[in-house]
């Protein structure tokens, strides 16, 4: 798969620096154009754990423990994928506006390990605990609406390079079956996020001109600006946890 995508690559850019200059459909001379994209993504989350994260979780109505203590809390990355359309609009030779919604499918990947406390090899868990280490997934379905400005170099033969700069909205639209948890016990409840969010986004790309179309490949990195931790959701997994970030590296293909 990397020589397939080192080849192709290699492909894109003898055909963007060929001599004669392709017309890439008129995109650029025109004031609104539209396209379509897919995306590549991989997502992790940035922890800021509260100062007694490695405290054991209590049933807040018993009190009850129903966990050990936490010896190691820590996000794992995840791919998903995505599909979505472009406007752009055409300010000057050297930049434009550009809203590109698209629907986003990415899991999000939390690692909780646990110590038993007081435990030996053949003796249980003082909590009754069954299992020492757990993998919280919140399943998300994210219809996201980024807005940026990409400023351009002048065009050279059939490519030109570009940065983007700007800010997403991003709801998760995910069914309320598959995060719905009200009725588990407190030790398979699930890690809550918030369903809406900002983030800013930074990245750089390439146009690649084409005798009816233009392709960009490009990357972005993104991070959200607020916390998006559900506080009121109170079991094993948000508990422990003060603040949650989430950073995505997107790799995309336009097409316009």
């Amino acid at each position: 798969m990397r020589i397939k995508l080192s080849l192709l690559i290699v492909l894109l850019f003898i055909f963007g620096s060929a001599k004669s200059q392709n017309w890439g459909g008129g995109v650029d001379d025109e004031n609104i154009h539209f396209g379509f994209t897919f995306q590549y993504t991989n997502s992790l989350y940035k922890v800021q754990k509260k100062a007694d994260w490695r405290a054991p979780f209590s049933d807040p109505e018993t009190g009850v423990q129903l966990t050990d203590s936490l010896s190691a809390l820590y996000p794992k990355s995840s791919p998903g994928f995505g599909i979505g359309f472009v406007v752009n609009a055409r300010i000057s030779n050297n930049a434009d506006i550009r809203l590109t919604p698209t629907l986003n499918f990415n899991n999000r990947v939390m690692a909780y390990e646990y110590l038993p406390t007081g435990a030996s090899a053949s003796a249980p868990s003082p909590s009754g605990m069954p299992f020492t280490a757990v993998d919280q997934k919140v399943q998300a379905t994210m219809v996201e609406f980024p807005l940026g400005i990409k400023i351009k170099s002048n065009r050279r033969n059939n490519f030109r390079a570009y940065m983007l700069y700007g800010v997403k909205y991003s709801y998760d639209i995910t069914s309320k079956k598959k995060s719905d948890d009200s009725g588990n016990e407190y030790l398979y409840k699930l890690l809550k996020n918030s369903k809406n969010y900002l983030s800013y986004e930074a990245g750089i790309g390439l146009d690649l001109y084409f005798e009816y179309f233009k392709m960009s490949p490009e990357i972005k990195l993104s991070s959200t600006l607020n916390n998006i931790l559900d506080n009121k959701s109170v079991n094993p997994y948000n508990t422990p946890i003060d603040k949650l970030m989430l950073r995505h590296v997107t790799f995309s293909l336009f097409f316009e």
